[in-house]
């Protein structure tokens, strides 16, 4: 299509821009005058073949008026040259010939053209032929301009929209999926799991003493630890089905689809020991600490008329585990 845009297109539908392609000035002199006295008809004139790519793409015509017969190239290559060239290859084309003959004709609409002219046509007829191919054209504009003008919108509704999906599933303080997503996400992974028959694991994690640091270091530096430790629960997750989210106040989970205890083990323990060399400074459960979590680990292949919250039941069982032994450490029921 022409890069001509919308804002360039002429609002007055009679309006035309035309380029006559003729090695003899006295045609191109006779067709300015017979369009000279035309409202709205812009005429340019090329006497060089070679240059007519060029001019069109310049001056950006709605009709060409293209002379088959010019000394040193044949009228119809320069026809398939237009049609070949992405500025000019919608732009229609008349074909000026010297005789009425079939074959000729024929040989011209076969190369692109879009109307044939004995020359020197009649004015009237000239006119009402550059007006109703010029009209044709930028109607095309105007709809592919429509169509481009409609896809951008259609675009820019779908990341919108993206967006907004998003933030519905995000929590605002640590950009972990928040608890509805994690429903969602846990219930679907428990059907897929249910149908392949497949580990399903999930971690239920809780930062140790939390209501603590609040109290000795403020809500600020509270979200800021739970901030450090969604990083690095974020960073536990390896592949792109793993899900980490907060599951509420200090409480985080993480799901690992198609993963044994023993894997399961391994991520958690890497979790809980890159939450230690965080060293964020605590005063419990003593002086000089640093901030910890506990987590619990379930492993389920589901059962036919089994629920998902079997799973979070069993994380939950041994994530008290870890609390009761102590803290800091990994809980299995």
């Amino acid at each position: 299509m022409n890069d001509l845009q919308i804002d360039d297109i002429k609002t007055d539908e009679n309006a035309a821009m035309v380029l006559l392609v003729d090695d003899q000035a006295m045609i191109g002199e006779a067709v300015r005058r017979g369009l000279s006295n035309e409202e709205n008809i812009d005429f340019h004139f090329c006497s060089d073949p070679h240059q007519a790519i060029a001019q069109a793409v310049r001056i950006k015509p709605t009709v060409i008026l293209q002379d088959l017969v010019m000394p040193g190239l044949d009228g119809l290559s320069l026809v398939r040259e237009y049609r070949n060239h992405p500025a000019t290859k919608d732009i229609p084309i008349i074909v000026l010939s010297t005789k009425e003959d079939p074959l000729i004709k024929s040989a011209a609409f076969s190369a692109g053209a879009n109307d044939y002219l004995v020359k020197l046509p009649d004015t009237i007829e000239l006119v009402a032929r550059i007006r109703y191919h010029s009209r044709s054209y930028m109607t095309l504009l105007q709809r592919d301009a429509a169509y481009r003008a409609l896809r951008v919108s259609q675009q820019q509704l779908l990341d919108t929209n993206l967006v907004l999906q998003r933030l519905m599933n995000s929590d605002g303080l640590t950009g972990l999926s928040n608890r509805r997503h994690f429903d969602e996400y846990l219930e679907l992974e428990w059907r897929r799991s249910l149908r392949d028959q497949s580990q399903l694991s999930l971690l239920m994690i809780d930062v140790d003493y939390f209501k603590s640091y609040n109290d000795s270091f403020g809500h600020v530096e509270g979200d800021e630890a739970l901030r450090k430790v969604a990083t690095a629960i974020r960073d536990a997750s390896a592949r792109p089905s793993d899900l980490p989210a907060r599951y509420g106040g200090e409480e985080f989970v993480l799901v690992l689809p198609n993963t044994s205890p023993g894997g399961a083990r391994l991520v958690a323990e890497k979790l809980r020991q890159t939450v230690v060399s965080l060293k964020i400074p605590h005063n419990t459960p003593a002086e000089g600490a640093s901030l910890t979590i506990s987590i619990g680990l379930a492993t389920m292949v589901p059962q036919s008329g089994s629920d998902c919250r079997l799973l979070i039941s069993a994380a939950d069982r041994g994530l008290y585990l870890a609390k009761n032994n102590g803290r800091n450490q990994v809980g299995i029921e």
